[in-house]
């Protein structure tokens, strides 16, 4: 029996009264003899209370503890295309024979949680896609996030509206909703080689090589042979773009001969459309047509029989080639980004190649892909943009400018020209350029990397090798 002095007064309490009761844990209170009324609940640590004896007692000071029965796994096997999920609870998600798509609730709170698990560890094969039903997840609304791994699972807390759905276990690290952001570019194909004539009882003369494709989304400008601006790339973050950068067509070694035309530049990337700006066409021999390409060669020309045709330029990359004169020592100029070659004329006169274009894509106005000048006893001269001058009875023929992709200078070997070996076609170039702030930094081929343009807060790789940029 435990005697406890209320109001000043003795009163003798046993176990049937107050049952359980630890007394030495309440530390204030009035006690009644057959109640406790006012009891200050948040003074009590420990003890237990018949309902009962407890009469008129407050607990406005009782804080309810947080409490959580944990996730509810689904018995049923997730084996569809499709699965609306429910805060809460976890699904077994089995692959095996398609992909799942999997939208989230359209409203949540926060610390709502949701989990998968890959049943069958088959989401390598046929992965699973959140569809975020108009919630952000992690912090943006797209692009939905995608889980590919086999065996992986994946828990995910919703945090509140700012960023939304975050993963809190996904076994990795990966950032799963990547922003896109636009890269312009501009790909110049390498230029071709000038032809080559001889003297065989008359008088001939080569074309000039046609300068390398031109394709720029940069801005406004336009593409080569009058073509639009075309679409910049819109890449998420971590896709590796691979750069090909073009070499020129190399020049001819003896007389009567073809130029060789320039090679190919192109920028491409897992999920993207691969840009190609092709190579320049060859310059053409004697009475030979000009070669194909991103620009059209020069006709070669002779005296004894009609002279050849320029070759065709690729449609949005460049014009034609000019054709060669006959019976004048006159072979035609190649084709430019800008421009059609001229044709060779009367009075030994060779073509001028065709002119460039200008892009600001780097910062200031420069000038690419120029058609090589025609073979002559008056040279065609180059186009602008690096073209390179046609030979004639004083001077030799002339290389394209290297990394503009413009076309070699013509050549002959006869009492007008003797000089017989044509220029080599330029190589061509790529230009990438993005925000500062999206700039990666990751790179290979020894780009050129300018950052802040012009205080335009944007980065310009250049590349005259081969390599990439990882975005």
């Amino acid at each position: 029996m435990a005697i406890i002095k209320i109001r000043n007064a003795a009163i003798d309490l046993d176990a049937a009264e107050i049952p359980n009761l630890d007394a030495n844990k309440i530390t204030t209170g009035s006690l009644g003899v057959d109640r406790i009324p006012s009891l200050d609940t948040a003074k009590i640590t420990s003890g237990t209370f018949a309902a009962d004896r407890i009469d008129n007692t407050s607990l406005s000071n009782v804080t309810a503890l947080p409490f959580s029965a944990g996730t509810d796994w689904q018995s049923t096997i997730v084996t569809g295309s499709t699965l609306t999920a429910v805060a809460g609870k976890g699904y077994w998600i089995d692959t095996t024979s398609n992909a799942c798509t999997i939208t989230l609730p359209a409203s949540a709170s926060v610390g709502d949680f949701i989990e998968f698990s890959d049943y069958a560890r088959t989401w390598g094969t046929n992965a699973i896609t959140i569809n975020q039903n108009s919630l952000n997840f992690q912090g943006y609304s797209s692009p939905n996030p995608f889980y590919n791994t086999s065996g992986q699972s994946v828990s995910i807390v919703y945090s509140g509206a700012t960023k939304g759905w975050i993963p809190t276990v996904d076994d990795d690290v990966t950032f799963e909703t990547p922003q896109s952001y636009n890269i312009e570019y501009l790909v110049i194909g390498g230029g071709g080689s000038g032809g080559s004539g001889t003297n065989s009882g008359d008088e001939r003369a080569g074309g000039g090589g046609g300068a390398g494709g031109y394709r720029n989304s940069y801005a406004s400008e336009t593409s080569g042979g009058g073509g639009a601006t075309e679409t910049p790339y819109s890449v998420p973050t971590g896709t590796v773009i691979t750069v090909t950068v073009g070499s020129g067509g190399t020049g001819t070694t003896s007389t009567t001969q073809n130029g060789n035309n320039g090679n190919s530049s192109s920028i491409s990337g897992s999920g993207l459309t691969t840009i190609t700006s092709n190579g320049g066409g060859y310059g053409g021999q004697n009475s030979v047509d000009g070669g194909s390409g991103g620009s059209g060669g020069g006709g070669g020309c002779s005296q004894a029989s009609p002279a050849g045709f320029g070759g065709s330029g690729t449609a949005n990359q460049g014009f034609d080639g000019g054709d060669g004169y006959y019976p004048s020592v006159g072979a035609g100029g190649g084709g430019g980004a800008g421009a059609v070659g001229q044709d060779g004329a009367a009075g030994n006169q060779g073509g001028n190649g065709g002119n460039g274009l200008s892009s600001l894509i780097t910062g200031s106005s420069v000038t690419r892909a120029g058609g090589g000048g025609g073979c002559g006893g008056n040279l065609g001269s180059g186009g602008t943009g690096g073209g390179g001058d046609g030979a004639s009875q004083l001077s030799a023929a002339v290389d394209g400018t290297t990394n503009t992709g413009s076309g070699g200078g013509g050549s002959g070997d006869n009492s007008y020209i003797p000089y017989f070996l044509s220029g080599d076609g330029g190589s061509g170039v790529v230009i990438l350029r993005m925000p500062d702030s999206n700039y990666s930094g990751t790179t290979t081929g020894s780009p050129t990397v300018t950052t802040n343009v012009g205080g335009s807060g944007e980065t310009v790789l250049v590349f005259t090798g081969s390599g990439s940029y990882t975005t």
